[in-house]
């Protein structure tokens, strides 16, 4: 089990940027797939991207352009690079952790009952 952490969530204009990262401890992160969900005030939450711990990436329609996740294992650290930002980006971003067993896919690793391990969130605001 791990804990993840998010940071990097603040107020940023349209069309700028921010990078979050999802930090957790313990030498087993890397074994984990991690995914970016985000809710927005009145929405559900929603899938926005996942690692595999092999590195492979899995993004949302919407946003695959826009938003990029990365890790970087010597860290433990995932990151998800947001840029062109829009009005509508503006949610709670939360980061959550997976041991996969068997071969994920993309409906598996979009899908947030696959995720045991959750951190508490981080604001992102997006000023029109």
């Amino acid at each position: 089990q791990v804990q993840p952490v998010e940071s990097g969530g603040g107020l940023v204009q349209a069309g700028g940027s921010l990078r979050l990262s999802c930090a957790a401890s313990g030498r087993t992160f890397s074994r984990y797939s991690v995914g970016w969900f985000r809710q927005a005030p009145g929405k559900e939450r929603e899938f926005v991207a996942a690692i595999t711990s092999g590195g492979t990436t899995y993004s949302a329609d919407s946003v695959k352009v826009r938003l990029t996740i990365s890790r970087d294992n010597a860290k433990n650290t995932v990151y998800l690079q947001m840029n062109s930002l829009k009005a509508e980006d503006t949610a709670v971003y939360y980061c959550a952790a997976a041991l996969i067993v068997g071969l994920p896919t993309a409906r598996t690793m979009g899908t947030m009952s696959t995720y045991t391990d959750w951190g508490q969130g981080t604001q992102v605001t997006v000023s029109s």
